[in-house]
């Protein structure tokens, strides 16, 4: 990794005592800060779900796509924007992309139909693809290893944890106003984080052990799939599966996926590294990781639209409802990597697994129009929290774990992906459901959440 070309003194902690530097604590908050805004961005879309849907009249199936647009942007994309980052090099990069996420998000809080919206949702996901994995590489480049780097990064994830729970009470709060809100207060944060970011990011040449190639074919056959994929199952419950359009869709999403599969193995320096799809605990970790994010995000764009257009509560009443499943999460960041030292990954894995799909199947099955919150809603929320709690990070620590230090970050690149695509086509699939009946929706998840904890059992063998 090619260390950064500013002064020494200005990018590593003050030896006299182990402290830091006003200009490295700045450092850390610009990194930490785009990840908390990059962690929110699911969030905030979520409780204004019902309220962007009354708007601009999108029905569910069309409405799924803010939250499966940016997913499929972040995970589509994120291999890609890591090739993208080692060929231009991380501040230029980092710096470009915090600024067309501000000009996203304000284009979004003008959007006049779904379409326009939806593509700012995907071109944010992007962003965050570029931003967020790079924050680790700065961090790991300009802090030295040891405490420094630890401390670094506890601070950087526990400003990702907490972003999703403040964007449930910041979306509750300004969907109030009015749900474009929602998106347009990102834009200032990013432009803020841009200014401090142009002092305080080290420069740095692009690596030198690339072939020079971004491997757009990979990455645009692989996001067009997915697309193109959950498009087609959100189509069904419309016009059916033999519709033209319909199954044109599901026709092109498997040649586009070919596509990808033929540049992959083609391609001198893959995006992905197909070996590492032979490591069981890796893949295992990857597939888990997508049920438990996707079955969550499903469940709480059922419970937005339950609660809001059927039971009657405010978005902030709905934010609030959500914060047990996120909050305990934040909590515990700072202590998540001790917890799975002594239990050991697998344990936890599989009893986070298990907590999930208990959660899933308590959560009542009729969508009633009086809702008791203490009985009705919070056990759900409670045993998913607890699954993230304990399996997330055990998750995370597994997949890298299972290679080689050199291949590391390609897992996690890998895992990443997993853990996006997953959102995306388990919230398409919910959404296509939704139109079914509130039952199957929910048996969905519950199905979902059932097949991860199956893969965390296999795992404890």
């Amino acid at each position: 990794m090619t260390p950064p070309t500013t002064p020494r003194a200005a990018a590593t902690p003050d030896t006299a005592g182990g402290r830091w530097s006003p200009a490295l604590w700045g450092l850390l908050f610009v990194l930490a800060g785009n990840m908390l805004i990059d962690a929110l961005e699911v969030s905030v879309a979520l409780v204004a779900l019902p309220a962007i849907g009354d708007d601009l009249a999108l029905p569910v199936t069309q409405l799924h796509w803010v939250v499966s647009g940016f997913a499929v942007g972040f995970g589509g994309l994120l291999l890609f924007g890591g090739r993208v980052v080692a060929l231009l090099g991380r501040r230029r990069v980092y710096l470009a992309a915090l600024l067309v996420f501000a000009a996203a998000s304000l284009a979004g809080a003008f959007a006049v139909n779904g379409p326009l919206l939806v593509a700012t949702r995907l071109v944010k996901g992007f962003c965050a693809a570029l931003t967020a994995p790079t924050g680790l590489a700065i961090i790991a480049s300009v802090f030295p290893e040891g405490s420094a780097r630890s401390r670094a990064v506890s601070v950087y994830s526990l400003f990702g944890a907490g972003g999703f729970s403040a964007g449930l009470l910041l979306s509750g709060v300004l969907t109030e106003v009015s749900w474009r809100w929602t998106f347009a207060f990102p834009a200032p944060v990013a432009l803020l984080l841009f200014a401090a970011g142009l002092r305080l990011i080290p420069g740095d040449a692009p690596r030198e052990d690339t072939t020079g190639r971004y491997g757009a074919v990979g990455a645009l056959s692989l996001t067009g799939a997915v697309l193109l994929l959950v498009y087609a199952i959100t189509s069904v419950p419309g016009t059916g599966w033999q519709h033209p359009r319909t199954a044109g869709a599901f026709a092109l999403a498997v040649l586009l996926g070919a596509v990808h599969v033929r540049s992959e193995l083609t391609a001198r320096d893959p995006l992905l590294h197909l070996g590492l799809l032979t490591r069981g605990p890796l893949v295992r970790s990857a597939l888990g990781a997508g049920a438990l994010n996707g079955s969550y995000l499903g469940l709480l764009l059922l419970s937005t639209l339950h609660l809001q257009q059927r039971a009657g509560w405010s978005p902030l009443e709905t934010g609030l409802a959500f914060l047990p499943a996120s909050a305990p999460l934040a909590l515990t960041a700072l202590h998540s990597g001790r917890v799975v030292a002594r239990f050991g990954p697998a344990r936890l894995i599989a009893a986070g697994a298990a907590a999930a799909p208990v959660g899933y199947l308590l959560y009542p099955r009729d969508a009633p129009a009086e809702v008791r919150y203490l009985t009705d809603v919070l056990p759900t929320v409670l045993l998913v929290g607890v699954a993230f709690v304990l399996a997330f990070t055990a998750l995370h620590l597994q997949a890298t774990g299972s290679v080689p230090v050199h291949r590391q970050a390609a897992a996690s690149g890998l895992y990443q992906t997993a853990v996006q695509l997953g959102a995306a086509l388990v919230v398409g699939l919910t959404a296509a459901l939704y139109t079914v009946g509130y039952g199957p929706a929910l048996g969905l998840l519950t199905a979902v959440g059932l097949a991860g904890f199956l893969l965390a059992l296999r795992g404890l063998r």
